[in-house]
């Protein structure tokens, strides 16, 4: 499920970044990869907050729907 959807205070586990390579590899140098774990902390109208490792971001609506997570 992408991570907009996500519940929200549960541990997940990224299987998948449906996005090009630029994009991929900036999300990379944030700590979001493939089978890393994160947190949503909150979701609006489409965009989370996430904790990833010690850290925490916000992605808007567009790569929130790209980040698939179990």
């Amino acid at each position: 499920m992408p991570i907009a959807l996500a519940p929200i205070n549960q541990e997940l586990k990224v299987i998948r970044v449906l996005a090009d390579d630029k994009t991929k590899k900036h999300l990379e140098s944030l700590g979001i990869l493939v089978n890393s774990s994160l947190t949503v902390i909150s979701s609006v109208n489409g965009g989370v907050v996430v904790a990833v490792k010690e850290g925490r971001l916000a992605l808007d609506r567009s790569i929130a729907s790209k980040i698939l997570v179990a």
